[in-house]
């Protein structure tokens, strides 16, 4: 089993060597690093060039030219990681709000209950979030997933905006990610939405959610709102998706 986590950063420098730090400590075998950089101007990328420099079997680093946008950076480093001859593709921050301690629990997930996507989950039983966050901010959240995205696009997952994700190889593939053009956080929405449409499973498991501690939040009301606007998008553009629209994958 190979697996590549996708890192994309933009001034992570605080956090950036003790994430790597955490993720190679788990001692998972056949994990890899992907990091996919936008050219932070806090010296992120070079922090990844050295990092890489040391463990060059197990830490990659692609550099992008500027700020491109979350959904672009996650497909580029999804296609890159399947050219490289990943098995499974975990996505996840690197602010430490997804705490790499979940991701052995993830894989048993996957592995055990014959599902094709595994999310770490605020919005099932065991699932938590912040103890800092105040009232309006847990609504607001618990809102999005459990009431406004569920409204419009009818999935299941319950914790649909949760970016902490574990997906195997041969859904990427037979969901095109050529149909995925979100490139902000609606990413993380438009991408289950598609696999559920195509008749993917997700399963859940349950995860404290921590707000970073270190470097700046790049979550604002805007980009929250923009957000919310484009579930609708999402909806118009693939509510005709169904499973006989999936990609033959090559060697299934």
């Amino acid at each position: 089993m190979k697996l590549t986590v996708v890192l994309p950063t933009f001034n992570e420098a605080e956090n950036l060597a003790k994430m790597i730090d955490t993720l190679m400590g788990l001692s998972i075998p056949g994990l890899s690093v992907l990091i996919v950089d936008d050219n932070s101007p806090d010296g992120t990328g070079q922090i990844a060039d050295t990092l890489a420099a040391q463990m060059p079997d197990k830490l990659s680093v692609l550099h992008r030219r500027g700020k491109l946008g979350l959904g672009t950076a996650y497909i580029e480093g999804f296609r890159w990681a399947m050219e490289h001859g990943a098995d499974y593709m975990l996505q996840m921050d690197c602010d430490f709000s997804h705490d790499p301690k979940y991701i052995p629990s993830m894989i048993q997930e996957l592995e055990s209950c014959g599902c094709d996507i595994v999310i770490g989950s605020r919005y099932i039983k065991g699932g938590s979030v912040d103890e800092s966050w105040g009232i309006s901010r847990k609504l607001l959240s618990w809102f999005a997933n459990s009431v406004y995205v569920n409204m419009i696009l009818r999935t299941h997952a319950k914790d649909a905006t949760g970016g902490f994700r574990l997906w195997r190889r041969d859904v990427l593939e037979g969901m095109d990610l050529s149909r995925v053009r979100s490139n902000g956080y609606i990413f993380q929405v438009e991408t289950i939405y598609v696999a559920e449409k195509l008749g993917y499973q997700v399963s859940e498991v349950p995860i404290y959610f921590a707000d970073r501690r270190l470097g700046q939040s790049k979550m604002s009301f805007k980009v929250q709102l923009e957000a919310a606007l484009r579930v609708w998008q999402v909806f118009m553009r693939h509510r005709q998706l169904n499973p006989s629209m999936r990609l033959p994958v090559p060697g299934r």
